[in-house]
């Protein structure tokens, strides 16, 4: 008790003499209150953050301002990370004995207040993070005592005062992450004391670094990412023998390697990474062993990767995918005790790993991985040859991605560490391992495009992976009742398999899953119904199995499928009228306002590094496009090959998002409903071979977005409805004697009707395949008239060769009709005119496209 009176005296003793001595500044007392009455928070706090400001206790003892104890002078005033929304008060001004000024991780807006000018004691001046614009504060050079000014991540335009050069004490300056243009001025050079530098992430796109920089000899730390930069990398960089971090990627630098940059002997990181820097990895840069992380992915190098990159001793990041390397991996990268991500993918490397590698001694001798290392991803090269099935045995890797390579023989068994796990586009054989299973912490399965036989383990049921693709090998057998309530599933593509059997009922428990793609397989039963109680499912491919019978949605659940937009039961042996109740709660498809361009998994919380890509292959316009991205607003409903009949229902039309339908070779009967007029996204509709009779309905030409139709062999009559549309579609309305009208030869009013033309040989031989009717070589590009070619066409995998040229083409067309048109600018508000364009030039390149084809 004694203890606590005690304490209560000097603290009381304290404020005392602390408010005695304050009595004394009563112009800084006044300027911090009219700097807190000028403040306002965002959003309003019922207990504002500077709430212990008040005249009842000394300034001094307020949260965020300290006094030097030997004058009582305001020396530092920290309002970092207090929501504050409003311009910087001038009122710190009045706070003449400044020296540190911290504002960072606020909303201040405006320009910097001149007034501030006055802080000739200020060493510290930090606004980072913050709203503000305008030029760069021309007035902070009158600062003569700055030592440190960071005005990065705010919204300053203009160029780098060349004043900023006279600062004779600064060691920190940061302007990155603004809105700055023009070039890096060489007075920067003046700077002789500069520790660290930042200037990336803007727009200066005006030369590379000056030559100046060379300057710089105290330099630890230079940053000029993502800023425009061009030219080469100058040889007086050589010179900052204390940099120990260089930061130089997502530019456009090009030239060779210059070899000073080996002199840099301190170096600990640098990333040259997505530039268009050529040639050979000089043999200077054996000289920077002091070296953890070396990034010169995408750019344009080639030659070996020299020996002496794996004799680097400290090097624990290595990123040099997506450039031209070639030969073999350095032997020493084995033995690399501090090595933890290595990324060689995408480049043009051979051989066989076990010759290559010391690392992969383990397959005579048993020696492990690297023992740090963590990530090794070998992807998209020209390996070849077998892995052994121990491979990572006792190994601490975490992701491995071996896709795209040549690879054969049994799949080696990831180690109990790996989350993420890709074998993909290999020649991988044999039965899937058991021992797979032992990698509880899966995430990631990526099987596919391989020649792995036998059936899926039923130890699958262990692994808690939220991705499992299996698709394109030789699987057999039933797929296995696994899927229990506490599975983490959200893809599972088994598509392009032998599996046989009904549906396990269990995948009914998998409430995360969105993609399920068990297409091309020979499942049989009927319509696994209970799937439409899961919450989350958008894609649904059942196409090309053995199901049959009746589709009945469940009486339990009255709200199917509610966010289902690709929904494709083609190819089967599917009866009965057409799943009006699916129709009708088709949530989704009815959502028009869904106009983000997302690809699906973009928002996952739990989504995984590197990007797992949802796809699935459609029809669409007749052809087989396989979709290697999954847009969200991309809608298709494909019940077409099986024996549906009656009438198409009324609702349809209440589907106003979807974007193709294909009820073709069916049985259907009865009129098109008038509501397909109101299906304004649609873009392609196939309701050939079928009964359907009466007259087309108008609307169905007014749909400005349809741009492939195709109603041939049919029982229409009656007048074809004249519109530019429609104009455009020559063989959509064969087959049908009672129609009349452009496009066919056949006017109305006339009484002797030709004869439909007679069937091609090649359309023969399609229906007399019957379920086989695809030709899934036969790809052409099709996708959408009313979705941006750039969005679309870098997601859709052309399965020919010309799928390199058509892009180019594309590209050139596009951009080159927009450069070299004298068409007036359209007004910023005529998005409609701006669609209009982009729908003329898809419809036209994809008829173009497709008649090529059919020359080919």
């Amino acid at each position: 008790m004694r203890l606590l009176v005690l304490l209560f005296l000097l603290l009381h003793l304290h404020i005392h003499l602390s408010s005695a001595a304050a009595a004394g500044h009563l112009p800084e007392l006044r300027g911090l209150l009219s700097i807190k009455s000028s403040l306002v928070f965002d959003p309003v706090s019922e207990q504002p953050p500077l709430g212990w400001w008040n005249s009842s206790v000394s300034h001094c003892l307020w949260s965020g301002v300290t006094c030097s104890p030997r004058t009582g002078h305001v020396t530092a005033l920290d309002l970092s990370g207090l929501n504050i929304s409003c311009p910087v008060p001038p009122q710190i001004s009045s706070l003449t004995a400044l020296s540190y000024l911290n504002l960072s991780d606020n909303f201040f807006n405006e320009s910097f207040p001149a007034q501030l000018a006055v802080l000739k004691n200020l060493q510290v001046l930090d606004l980072y993070n913050n709203n503000m614009s305008g030029p760069l504060p021309f007035i902070v050079t009158q600062m003569s005592a700055l030592r440190h000014l960071h005005l990065g991540g705010n919204f300053f335009n203009g160029s780098i005062p060349p004043e900023y050069g006279q600062w004779e004490f600064l060691e920190y300056l940061g302007v990155q992450g603004n809105e700055l243009s023009g070039a890096i001025p060489p007075e920067i050079g003046n700077l002789t004391k500069l520790k660290e530098l930042y200037v990336g992430y803007n727009n200066i796109y005006e030369g590379g670094l000056p030559l100046q920089i060379g300057n710089l000899l105290e330099l630890v730390r230079l940053d000029a990412a993502s800023c425009g930069l061009s030219g080469e990398i100058p040889i007086e960089i050589g010179k900052l023998q204390k940099l120990d971090t260089l930061f130089l990627h997502m530019n456009s630098l090009s030239g060779p390697l210059t070899r000073e940059l080996g002199q840099l002997s301190s170096l600990k990181s640098m990333d040259l990474s997505e530039n268009m820097l050529s040639g050979e990895i000089p043999e200077s840069f054996s000289q920077l062993k002091n070296l953890t992380l070396l990034c010169m992915f995408r750019n344009k190098l080639h030659g070996s990767i020299p020996d002496f990159i794996g004799d680097l001793p400290q090097l624990e990041v290595l990123q040099l995918w997506e450039n031209n390397f070639t030969g073999s991996i350095p032997v020493g990268l084995g033995e690399n005790g501090k090595l933890q991500f290595l990324d060689l993918s995408s480049n043009k490397l051979t051989g066989t790993l076990p010759p290559d590698l010391c690392m992969f001694r383990g397959v005579i001798n048993e020696i492990p991985l690297p023992p740090r290392l963590k990530v090794l991803s070998l992807s998209n090269n020209q390996f070849s040859g077998q892995l052994p099935i121990v491979f990572f045995r006792n190994s601490n890797v975490e992701l491995v991605d071996l896709a795209n390579n040549n690879f054969d023989g049994p799949l080696p068994i990831p180690s109990p560490n790996v989350w993420f796990y890709s074998a993909a586009n290999n020649k991988f054989s044999g039965d899937i391992p058991h021992q797979l299973c032992n990698a509880t912490l899966l995430r990631v399965v990526i099987l596919s495009n391989n020649s792995l036989n036998g059936s899926i383990p039923h130890c699958f049921i262990n692994l808690s992976a939220s991705v499992l693709d299996l698709r394109a090998n030789k699987l057999v057998g039933h797929i296995p009742d696994i899927f229990f309530s506490w599975n983490n599933l959200r893809t599972i593509q088994l598509s392009q398999n032998q599996l046989e059997g009904t549906l396990p009922r269990s995948l009914a428990n998998c409430k995360n899953l969105e993609v399920l793609d068990l297409s091309d397989n020979e499942l049989e039963g009927r319509f696994p119904n209970r799937l439409g109680t899961l919450p989350n499912l958008q894609v649904l491919n059942l196409r090309s199995n053995k199901l049959r019978g009746l589709i009945n949605s469940s009486r339990k659940n009255n709200h199917p499928f509610p966010k289902l937009h690709i929904f494709d039961l083609s190819d089967n042996s599917f009866c009965g009228h057409l799943p009006a109740k699916y129709i009708a709660n088709f949530i989704a498809i009815k959502d028009e306002s869904r106009s983000s361009l997302q690809y699906m998994g973009a928002n996952d919380t739990h989504a995984t590094w590197p990007p797992y890509q949802d796809s699935v292959t459609v029809v669409m316009k007749g052809f087989a496009i396989k979709l290697v991205r999954i847009l969200t607003v991309f809608t298709t409903i494909d019940f077409s090959r099986n024996f549906f009949g009656g009438d198409i229902p009324e609702l349809i039309g209440d589907l106003k998002a979807l974007k193709g339908l294909n009820f073709s070779h069916n049985n259907l009967t009865g009129k098109i409903p008038s509501s397909v007029g109101n299906l304004t996204n649609l873009e392609w509709l196939d309701l050939s071979s079928n009964k359907l009779n009466g007259e087309i309905p108008r609307g169905l030409a007014d749909l400005s977005w349809l741009c492939w139709l195709n109603l041939s062999d049919n029982q229409f009559v009656g007048p074809i409805p004249q519109s530019t549309q429609f104009d455009t579609f020559d063989h959509s309305f064969d087959g049908n004697p009672g129609l009349c009208g452009h496009p066919l030869p056949k006017a109305c009013g006339v009484d002797n009707p030709q004869s439909p033309p007679p069937t091609s040989p090649e359309d023969g031989e399609k229906k007399a395949q019957g379920g086989n009717w695809i030709k899934w070589k036969a790809v052409a590009m099709g996708y959408g008239c009313g979705i941006s070619f750039g969005i679309s066409a870098g997601y859709v995998m052309l399965e020919t060769r010309r799928s390199k040229w058509l892009v180019r083409t594309v590209e050139r067309w596009l951009v080159g009709r927009d450069r070299k048109t004298n068409r007036p600018k359209k007004k910023c508000g005529s998005k409609k005119s701006r669609e209009a364009l982009i729908h003329d030039r898809f419809c036209t390149l994809t008829c173009d496209f497709i008649r090529m084809k059919k020359c080919v």
